[in-house]
C-alpha cells in the first residue's frame, strides 16, 4: 500500500513538474533573451548617422529659417526682431506673385504631364519578359542621371539656331525654328517638357506597382462581360490605382513646388522673369541681395502652402474612401 500511494503521488506530480518545465525557459535561452533585450540600442547606432545628418541639414536649418523670417538678418551685427514685417514684404512684392503664379503653372504641368506619360508607359510596359525589364530599365534612366546632366543635355538640344537639335527634327514637319528656353512665350513650355520626360518613368514605375496589385479576376470577368481594353481600363484599371494616384499626385506637387535645379540651371528665372519660380526668388533674395531674413519668410509661406496642399489631398482622400 505504500508502495502504490508513493506511486500515485509522483504520478499526481509529474504534471505539474511537466507544466514547470514547460513555463520556465532553461537558463541558456534566458540568458539569450536578456543579451538580446539588453541590446536595444543598435538598431538606433546603425539609424544614427542618417538622423545626425537629417538634424544638422534639414531640421536645424529649418527652425532657423523660421526664426530668421521674424527678424533682419544682419551678419556680424546681431538680428533684429521686426515681427510680420518680412512676410508683409514678400507678400506685397510683385515678383513674389509672378513667382508664385509661375511655379503654380510649371507645378500643374509637370504634375498632371508626369502622371499621364507615366501611365501610358505603364500600361505599354506592363509585364514580366526579358526585353521588357529591358526597355524599362532604359526609360527608368532620366530619373537616375543627375538634374546638372539632363539640364546641360536639354539645353544642347533646345539650341535656338535652324541647326539645333530640336529645331531639325520639327523641320522634317515644316515647322520654323524655336527658340524654346530664350523666348519669353516658349521657355516656361520648354522647362515643363524636360520635367516631364525626367519624372514620367519615375511615376511608370510606381504605377507598374500598383497594376501588379489589381486582382486579375476582375480583367477576366470584365471580358467575359463583354468588356473591351479602354472600358476595362476605366472600370478596373483606374479604380483600383486611385491609391497610387494619390500619392503620386502629392509627391508630383511638392516636386513641382519646390522645382529649382532645373529652371536655375537651364533659365536662371529667364528671359524676362518668365521662368521666375518661387525658389529662384528666394534664392536671390536670400544670397544674392542679402535679404535672408525676407528669404526665410518666403521659404516659411512655401512650406506651409505644400503642407496645407497635402492635408487636403489626405482629407479628400480619406472621405472618398470612408463614403
Amino acid at each position: 500500500m505504500t508502495i502504490h500511494a508513493a506511486d500515485a503521488a509522483t504520478a499526481a506530480d509529474a504534471p505539474k513538474a511537466a507544466a514547470g518545465t514547460i513555463a520556465s525557459p532553461p537558463p541558456a535561452r534566458r540568458r539569450r533573451r536578456h543579451r538580446t533585450q539588453g541590446q536595444w540600442w543598435i538598431p538606433w547606432a546603425f539609424l544614427m548617422p542618417a538622423l545626425l545628418l537629417f538634424l544638422v541639414f534639414r531640421y536645424i536649418p529649418m527652425v532657423q529659417a523660421i526664426q530668421m523670417s521674424v527678424e533682419n538678418v544682419r551678419p556680424y551685427l546681431g538680428n533684429e526682431f521686426v515681427g510680420a514685417q518680412n512676410y508683409q514684404v514678400i507678400l506685397s512684392d510683385p515678383a513674389f506673385r509672378d513667382a508664385t503664379i509661375n511655379t503654380v503653372i510649371l507645378a500643374v504641368g509637370q504634375t498632371v504631364g508626369c502622371l499621364l506619360l507615366g501611365f501610358l508607359l505603364a500600361l505599354l510596359l506592363e509585364g514580366q519578359t526579358r526585353k521588357l525589364s529591358f526597355i524599362r530599365s532604359a526609360a527608368f534612366l532620366p530619373v537616375v542621371v543627375p538634374m546638372a546632366v539632363v539640364a546641360e543635355l536639354w539645353r544642347i538640344m533646345y539650341y535656338p539656331s535652324a541647326d539645333g537639335f530640336l529645331n531639325n527634327i520639327i523641320g522634317v514637319v515644316g515647322l520654323g525654328p524655336s527658340e524654346y528656353i530664350n523666348s519669353p512665350d516658349s521657355a516656361m513650355w520648354s522647362v515643363m517638357l524636360m520635367g516631364i520626360w525626367r519624372g514620367g518613368p519615375y511615376d511608370m514605375m510606381i504605377i507598374l506597382a500598383g497594376l501588379a496589385g489589381i486582382d486579375r479576376g476582375l480583367y477576366e470577368a470584365a471580358t467575359v462581360d463583354g468588356a473591351n481594353r479602354w472600358q476595362r481600363i476605366v472600370h478596373v484599371t483606374l479604380p483600383g490605382l486611385r491609391p497610387v494616384f494619390t500619392i503620386l499626385f502629392i509627391l508630383a506637387a511638392i516636386r513641382g513646388f519646390r522645382v529649382f535645379t532645373e529652371v536655375f540651371l537651364m533659365t536662371n528665372g529667364g528671359p524676362n522673369g518668365a521662368t521666375e519660380v518661387v525658389m529662384t526668388l528666394l534664392y536671390k533674395l536670400g544670397l544674392e541681395q542679402g535679404k535672408l531674413g525676407v528669404g526665410s519668410a518666403g521659404a516659411v509661406l512655401l512650406f506651409l502652402a505644400t503642407l496645407v496642399l497635402t492635408l487636403v489631398v489626405q482629407l479628400i482622400t480619406r472621405r472618398k474612401k470612408d463614403a
